[in-house]
């Protein structure tokens, strides 16, 4: 892993770990749980939002964020309803969703991702030495385009658009609930991590929110990986569209540039997009910066 590659990765595990949240949770203002609609809801804790179903037969979370914090979850899901936990879902490979699969090995009977979550979640591990490989539970359950299954009263459905934020997301919807969960798709107004060393595509990450926006129903509830403290982790279409626009208007900034001759350093001395200056959220660590110079990279292919 090159220095710039290991800071940014670092600014992400640190961002992820310390971003305030202050919606209003059901549960009570100060817990970590928050029903959204039917038996569908989210949990905050260290790292990527955790989404869950709880219902008569079973048990469905998604994500699993870190190990202590896994294991909080754990622990309140199990005080909801006494029945067995079925399925952990990683949306990605990143270690703020995926580092507290140990936590539900042994509890859930399988672990779902796209085909290419466990080479990319090996790959990243073995950059950061022994001990991380040490600490990985994989997925043992993969699809390629699309997957899905039923529980109780409620059908999952999985699905990948290509490359995005990652060359592994994962689109998690329940269809009764008529809930999305977008993992790292949607940073809610924040400046995200766009992970190239893992296949990431801004043009397809593009179309992917699009596509998603248009093909769900218009009064689905999406669940977002992380978010603005101003704006929260949850939202509707709209704001899948306003992080489609950013990413546009990052293609377009900076091919502007590469056209008249800037530089990748040049380009990349800026704060703010004009007319995302909310995108510079508060205790979010990850710099528009280090989106220009993906941007520039992927227009350029370096």
């Amino acid at each position: 892993m090159n220095r710039r590659e290991f800071l940014l990765k670092s600014a992400l595990m640190s961002a992820a770990a310390t971003l305030p949240f202050h919606k209003l949770l059901a549960f009570g203002q100060n817990s970590p749980f928050a029903t959204l609609r039917g038996n569908v809801g989210t949990f905050i804790g260290r790292g990527g939002t955790i989404g869950w179903l709880v219902n008569e037969e079973g048990i469905i979370v998604v994500d699993s964020q870190f190990p202590e914090s896994a294991q909080n979850c754990i622990s309140g899901l199990e005080e909801m309803k006494d029945v067995a936990f079925d399925m952990l879902v990683n949306t990605h490979h990143h270690g703020d969703h995926t580092a507290g699969n140990p936590a539900f090995e042994g509890k859930v009977t399988r672990i779902v991702a796209h085909k290419n979550v466990p080479d990319l979640q090996k790959a990243a591990a073995e950059r950061n030495g022994q001990e991380a490989v040490d600490a990985q539970v994989y997925p043992d359950t993969i699809y390629e385009t699309s997957w899905s299954e039923g529980i109780g009263d409620e059908t999952v459905h999985l699905k990948h658009y290509g490359p995005a934020h990652t060359g592994g997301d994962s689109v998690v919807y329940f269809e009764k609930a008529n809930v999305a969960h977008m993992g790292d798709l949607m940073f809610n107004r924040a400046h995200p991590f766009i992970d190239r060393a893992s296949g990431a595509s801004i043009s397809n990450w593009i179309t992917t929110l699009e596509t998603v926006a248009d093909e769900l129903p218009r009064d689905a509830i999406y669940i977002f990986g992380h978010g603005n403290s101003d704006y929260g982790i949850t939202g509707s279409r709209n704001e899948l569209k306003v992080k489609r626009d950013f990413l546009t208007a990052l293609i377009e900034y900076t091919q502007n540039g590469i056209e008249a001759g800037r530089t990748k350093e040049e380009l990349a001395d800026i704060e703010t997009l004009d007319g995302f200056e909310e995108f510079k959220a508060p205790g979010w660590r990850l710099p528009l910066s280090a989106n220009v110079q993906v941007a520039y990279d992927e227009l350029t292919q370096d």
